[in-house]
């Protein structure tokens, strides 16, 4: 312990080390920062020896877990697949697939008809065949209206909404990223520039603790304090209280940043969930290739099959004759099946509508601010929680090696101040 003599005149002496004091811890605390929000998105593949020699990004590394808990309350409260397709007009997808179809139409009826029954179909008129093409091509946009009626009637027979957004974000982990990013970019500002503030303030205390004590333990102890002690209290900041609460006297008031920035937040999220995840295009995708495509495949075969009945009229029983029963069941089979193949060049036409109709981006927006606080938080919180005792750990570490560096330095203008203060004396005399 220095004497209140000894600490003036070290003060004296090394001014400018007390001064700088602050402003290293504030640099420990915003650094250490930057590195914890790195090591939650980077790097998106495990770098290392694995298991435990190297680092994966905390959200690509819980990738499955996190994506599933973000599906989980957006099915469960904000979005469900009846209210995606209730929207949409199967009147109107008819009138919008209306050309491509008759196209694809025309291209089936030929390719079914030359290979169940070559003969018969290259020895009949071609106003014959025009006929027969016509007929199927008018009664086309009444297969997707019944379709699309069959699907609205049946959705989750058909549709996997949280397999399609699970899926979607497994596959592409940077857009992971990015949602968590992009959406909690106020947390994330708010989070490094905590640092800044938390750590001068403790590098003031730091200054005289040093000062009266001169101990070598001080600067590594503090700067592993900041590291872990701003860590932690920015992370908690962000999501506590989730009330607005009253501080210091109630002269501070404090919410939780994310809870106080809902409508931004749910602006953002609604955005990016509405361009990036759940998409007319994946949407589609989902209903003609996910887990539940075969029993879209088995409606289309219905209607499909339906229709050539139909049309066959009363010369089915000819038809029949003529190809076999056999083959006029295979024939039917195989007019759904190109239909199927088809379906998602088709449907693109039908996307801008899809995606105005369906509305997701203001859907989701809305219903998010609706939400109530625990659910609010769960959006995001995840990527906090995951391992936040590492990032917290890696923060505490890296102030401790700074602090120690802090020392050394020390140690050596230390050396040097004798000949400083010689220095100066023969320059005053």
């Amino acid at each position: 312990m220095q004497s209140w003599s000894q600490i003036v005149a070290d003060v004296q002496l090394n001014w400018w080390l007390y001064l700088s004091m602050p402003f290293v811890a504030a640099l420990i605390g915003y650094g250490t920062k930057i590195v914890a929000i790195k090591m939650m998105f980077q790097p998106i593949e495990f770098v290392g020896i694995k298991p435990w020699l190297g680092w994966q990004g905390i959200v690509p590394r819980k990738a499955a877990t996190m994506a599933s808990i973000a599906c989980d309350t957006m099915t469960a409260r904000l979005i469900k697949p009846e209210d995606i397709f209730s929207k949409l007009d199967p009147d109107r997808i008819a009138q919008e697939v209306e050309k491509p179809l008759l196209a694809a139409v025309e291209d089936i009826t030929r390719e079914v008809a030359a290979v169940y029954s070559p003969g018969l179909w290259e020895a009949a008129p071609e106003a014959v065949k025009r006929l027969i093409i016509s007929r199927i091509q008018h009664e086309s946009p009444n297969i997707v209206r019944a379709i699309m009626i069959d699907i609205k009637e049946n959705i989750d027979s058909v549709f996997d909404l949280k397999d399609m957004v699970v899926s979607n974000l497994l596959r592409d982990k940077p857009l992971l990223n990015r949602i968590f990013l992009e959406a909690g970019s106020g947390e994330f500002r708010f989070i490094r520039n905590s640092g800044i503030y938390f750590g001068f303030i403790i590098g003031v205390v730091q200054a005289v603790t040093w000062a009266v004590t001169q101990n070598p333990l001080v600067m590594p102890l503090f700067g592993l304090f900041t590291g872990w002690f701003t860590d932690w209290l920015a992370l908690k900041m962000v999501f506590n209280p989730k009330q607005p609460t009253k501080y210091f006297l109630g002269l501070v008031e404090w919410q939780g940043l994310f809870l106080k920035r809902r409508a931004e937040v749910s602006a953002e999220y609604g955005r990016l969930i509405a361009k990036e995840i759940v998409t007319p295009r994946n949407i589609i995708d989902a209903v003609l290739k996910g887990p539940l495509s075969d029993r879209l495949f088995t409606m289309v075969q219905k209607q499909v099959q339906k229709l050539v009945d139909e049309q066959s009229g009363i010369a089915k029983p000819f038809v029949v004759f003529a190809v076999g029963s056999t083959k006029y069941q295979d024939m039917k089979r195989l007019v759904a099946e190109e239909i199927i193949k088809r379906l998602p060049d088709t449907l693109k036409h039908i996307e801008s509508y899809a995606g105005d109709a369906m509305a997701i981006e203001n859907t989701l927006s809305t219903k998010m601010v609706e939400l109530s606080a625990e659910e609010f938080e769960a959006l995001l919180h995840p990527a906090f929680e995951q391992d936040e005792w590492m990032l917290i750990a890696v923060g505490a570490s890296l102030g401790f090696i700074v602090g120690e560096m802090q020392v050394v330095l020390m140690e050596h203008l230390a050396r040097k101040a004798p000949q400083a203060q010689a220095a100066l004396s023969l320059l005053m005399s």
